[in-house]
């Protein structure tokens, strides 16, 4: 199999660090442009590189193989729409704008594109996935960060809503996983992946708790199912850089690039 290049969109928590690893070297994969709001602060970050790629206007991303998004959500449109418009593998990693957008992926049955929902900061998609092959009764998600990485979503501004002084943790939201994403645009994409994966946004109930506790961002998903019932807890360390996302959600998105050029791929 040939090399697949990748384009990568925004160089924050995310989109700087799946480049660095994909610079340092990934069998299949060839990083060959970048795009950031930032260009000083983008040309610093990229001076290490062993192979520093060029940085290109958004909607030339679309000349790769494949197109990762890892911009603030309010740059979905300029990302997606030229990658799918182009046929190529959109990639993006603020899932929650997806669920608005069931456009996206008609344009893409039209042009050939793929869409590829990586797991992200959750686990278990696999079993949910399967699991939503015969009859599904109710998929939870309850999620629970620290303050520091709530502040700011929308829901909190709509409401009213101040985590200052938190003692204990405090439920902030209940709902389903449309109404989540909406809320809370850059803390739970887990959310809307968990929906994608399974039974949709609507049915998919979503609790959202600021804990003052924990130093780890925590999802718990409870299935309940005609082939099985399950539960699955993750405690993901926030990155330094953005505590809104994990550590893992870089590796996620690597892990699902690996899996496109993979003679050997592990799990459905």
């Amino acid at each position: 199999m040939r090399n697949m290049t990748v384009a990568v969109a925004g160089l924050g928590a995310i989109g700087l660090e799946l480049a660095r690893r994909l610079d340092a070297g990934a069998d299949g994969l060839r990083l060959v442009a970048v795009s950031a709001r930032d260009k000083a602060k983008a040309e610093a970050a990229l001076a290490g590189f062993r192979a520093p790629p060029p940085l290109r206007p958004l909607a030339a991303l679309a000349e790769a193989d494949i197109v990762v998004e890892a911009m603030p959500a309010a740059a979905f449109d300029a990302v997606a729409e030229p990658a799918v418009a182009a046929g190529r593998i959109f990639v993006p990693a603020s899932v929650g704008a997806l669920l608005a957008r069931p456009g996206l992926i008609e344009a893409a049955r039209a042009s050939g594109a793929r869409i590829l929902v990586p797991t992200g900061a959750l686990l278990g998609l696999d079993a949910v996935r399967a699991a939503a092959e015969g009859p599904v009764e109710s998929v939870t998600l309850e999620t629970r960060k620290p303050p520091a990485g709530l502040a700011g979503a929308p829901y909190l501004r709509e409401h009213g809503l101040g985590l200052e002084g938190l003692t204990a943790p405090t439920r902030i939201f209940a709902g389903n996983a449309l109404e989540a994403a909406r809320g809370f645009p850059a803390n739970v994409n887990v959310a809307a992946a968990l929906a994608l994966a399974g039974i949709g946004p609507e049915r998919t109930r979503v609790e959202i708790w600021a804990d003052p506790t924990s130093t780890r961002n925590t999802h718990t998903i409870r299935v309940e199912a005609e082939a099985a019932r399950f539960s699955m807890t993750i405690e993901g360390v926030p990155s330094v850089a953005n505590p809104r996302t994990g550590r893992l959600t870089p590796l996620s998105i690597l892990a699902a690039l690996r899996g496109l050029v993979a003679t050997l791929k592990v799990g459905s």
